[in-house]
């Protein structure tokens, strides 16, 4: 009976490294996607006339300047409200913040949504970067800024 004991202990003791593994794994960004920006953005970041920007073939430009992937993870982090001009449509600009999220689970999201574009290879987004803007919370009227200047020198938004 101890024998067994040990042997149950010692089993457990083997495998937490492989689970710890898993807690560890890169994370899922079309799956966080589809399960927190999908109903909004919907399927394949394809967007709602009117009421939803659409995100394909737009957050990998965003995304290509450093300036960019601060704001993304800005927006992401601190939600975003007020009236936005996205590809030439106007939206009344409500994004709740998913600051919950990980630090990881932001940035695969934002490398996901930078990937449902035409262009090759597609900007990525660090966990760093995220860390990093999560550090400094901005304000709604912070982010519309941000979102003004980076327009004025990199006008895709």
């Amino acid at each position: 009976m101890i024998k067994r004991g040990l042997f149950l202990l010692f089993s457990l003791v083997a495998a937490v490294p492989a689970l710890a593994g898993t807690a560890h794994a890169a994370s899922d960004g079309a799956s966080l996607y589809n399960t927190n920006c999908s109903v909004c953005h919907q399927a394949g970041g394809a967007g709602m006339p009117g009421q939803f920007p659409v995100l394909k073939n737009r957050i990998d430009k965003i995304a290509s300047s450093p300036e960019g992937k601060r704001y993304l993870a800005d927006v992401v982090l601190n939600g975003l409200h007020g009236p936005i001009q996205a590809g030439g449509v106007t939206y009344a600009g409500f994004m709740p913040s998913l600051k919950a999220l990980s630090d990881e689970d932001i940035a695969a999201v934002l490398t996901y949504v930078a990937s449902l574009s035409d262009a090759k290879p597609a900007p990525t987004i660090a966990a760093e970067d995220i860390k990093a803007a999560r550090a400094v919370p901005k304000k709604s009227s912070e982010i519309q800024a941000e979102r003004s200047a980076l327009n004025a020198a990199h006008p895709i938004l």
